[in-house]
């Protein structure tokens, strides 16, 4: 009993704010406000309290921490022109943020939630003597990285250009590339102390408004004690948690989140990590790339239709290997058949066994290769699966055509574009081919149907995960067989609803131009 009390308590103490404090507003008395600002900020070194008189009369401080502040901009906007006031002794909050301060963002505080949380963004917090609120300013400045292109999703066409780790940036690339108001940025807190700056990303008009509820629902829910990358969010807001398929799209690139707005999705963007997260996702989603809609449209085709293809084989050819070697041997060629028995003649493993070595050997050297540094990782790598693969075969430990085969799933693998879709077929990959050597073709095909089935099943943000071939969606089917030229994309994809469905008008079809007579 006593041990069930217990546990009851630290539940309790667990799911309590940090400080209760941090809920009480600011008093006029000035001491007493220093006071509670200073015990939450105990053996807090790099937290500065700069005290000062306004004018040389009336008592105020200045609350920044070292390294996310502009200490500069603090000396030259805020103390100098503060300290050299004459009439200082009859200032007021009004008058400060009117006349005295000269950053350009000044906002009001009530709160001493309100006095962290602007601290801990880097925005110096002023409080002045007789006054119960005081005044942020936007003088936040830390250490940050370039614009770059991002080395998981680079173009041969296209912009260079990708998320930095710094929240700002981000939505200013966003902003450049929609001019209209109609770009709509919704901010939320998540973490209990992180306190992470999450963004919602929609325009005004083409998202669904249920969406864009469910978006801010979901995120509103999170109760955690911090989030440091998107995929904490992705984790908790997705509609089945244990598929391995991903429901959520991420990307580092701005054309592929305001491409994905354009269609109505909703993008979500955190402070922290140089990357964002689109909802709602498809599996079509996920196998397009942003260069299909940057070359010309039969080129995009084409590539789509290849990508579809070596999306089946990453999945599939180990487990056709198998099952064909195992079971079903009049499938082979026999000349082919004939080489492939000559190669495996001394090899003491059965098919299944010589799969799951060589698989679990490449998935091992190109994890290895994505955590050695830049430098020796791609050699590692490439280097790597050749001598491992010609050591094998010389050992005879596997044959040539299974050394070829994982060859050809690797190269597949690769060509999905999104990582987490790609990292997905690995995992279901092993199954398969569990499948295969205890019932051939008949394991592959139920391990499909189970697949399929669980596809079918699948949502993401209520939006049916192969939409839209299941529902069939007629008017959206051409956007996922083939690349349209841009002149005949008229409509949008339908996700949630039809809040504007025309995206262009119709009849731009170019052609030589006529002259008049």
């Amino acid at each position: 009993m006593l041990d069930r009390k217990w546990f009851r308590k630290s539940k309790l103490l667990h799911h309590r704010q940090p400080s209760t404090s941090q809920q009480d507003t600011l008093t006029t008395d000035f001491q007493e406000n220093l006071r509670v600002l200073r015990s939450l900020y105990t053996n807090c070194s790099d937290v500065i309290f700069r005290p000062f008189l306004i004018g040389g009369k009336k008592k105020a401080v200045i609350v920044y921490i070292e390294g996310l502040s502009n200490i500069e901009e603090i000396d030259r906007s805020v103390l100098g022109p503060l300290m050299d006031d004459a009439g200082g002794a009859e200032t007021t909050v009004r008058a400060i943020f009117e006349k005295k301060v000269t950053a350009a963002k000044v906002k009001e505080v009530k709160t001493f939630a309100d006095c962290i949380e602007q601290i801990s963004s880097g925005n110096p917090v002023l409080l002045f003597e007789q006054e119960n609120r005081g005044l942020s300013l936007g003088l936040a400045k830390w250490e940050k990285r370039s614009v770059e292109e991002p080395v998981a999703e680079s173009v041969l066409r296209g912009p260079r250009e990708g998320f930095t780790e710094t929240m700002t940036v981000n939505t200013s690339l966003l902003r450049r590339k929609i001019h209209s108001p109609q770009l709509k940025i919704l901010s939320l807190k998540v973490g209990r102390y992180s306190r992470t700056q999450v963004m919602i990303v929609y325009i005004e008009g083409l998202a669904d408004k249920t969406l864009i509820d469910e978006v801010k629902n979901r995120l509103q829910r999170i109760d955690m004690d911090g989030v440091l990358e998107s995929g904490y969010i992705e984790e908790m807001i997705e509609d089945n948690p244990l598929s391995p398929f991903p429901q959520v799209i991420n990307t580092e690139r701005p054309d592929v989140v305001v491409a994905n707005l354009l269609e109505g999705r909703v993008a979500i963007l955190l402070d922290g990590p140089p990357s964002a997260l689109i909802v709602p996702a498809t599996m079509f989603s996920l196998l397009q790339a942003a260069e299909d809609y940057y070359q010309r449209f039969m080129i995009g085709t084409a590539i789509r239709w290849l990508r579809y293809m070596f999306f089946i084989i990453s999945l599939l050819l180990p487990s056709l290997y198998v099952a064909a070697i195992t079971f079903h041997q009049e499938m082979v060629p026999t000349t082919l058949l004939i080489s492939m028995a000559r190669s495996r003649e001394e090899i003491p493993f059965p098919a299944l066994v010589e799969a799951l070595f060589m698989e679990a050997t490449f998935e091992a050297l190109r994890e290895a290769g994505a955590r050695l540094p830049k430098q020796v990782g791609a050699a590692v790598s490439i280097v790597g699966s050749l001598i491992i693969g010609q050591a094998a075969v010389t050992a005879g430990i596997a044959s040539s055509p299974l050394v070829m085969v994982v060859s050809i799933t690797g190269i597949a693998s690769f060509s999905v574009p999104r990582y987490s879709a790609g990292i997905a077929l690995r995992l279901l990959r092993f199954p398969m081919m569990f499948l295969a050597g205890i019932l051939g073709l008949l394991g592959v095909m139920l391990g499909i149907i189970a697949i399929v089935v669980h596809l079918c099943t699948l949502r993401s943000f209520g939006v049916p995960y192969l939409t839209p071939m299941a529902p069939l969606i007629p008017r959206d089917i051409k956007y996922v067989l083939i690349r349209l030229p841009w002149w005949k994309m008229n409509t949008r994809p339908r996700l949630t609803g039809d809040e504007n469905k025309h995206r262009q008008a119709p009849g731009q079809k170019p052609g030589p131009t006529r002259g008049t007579e």
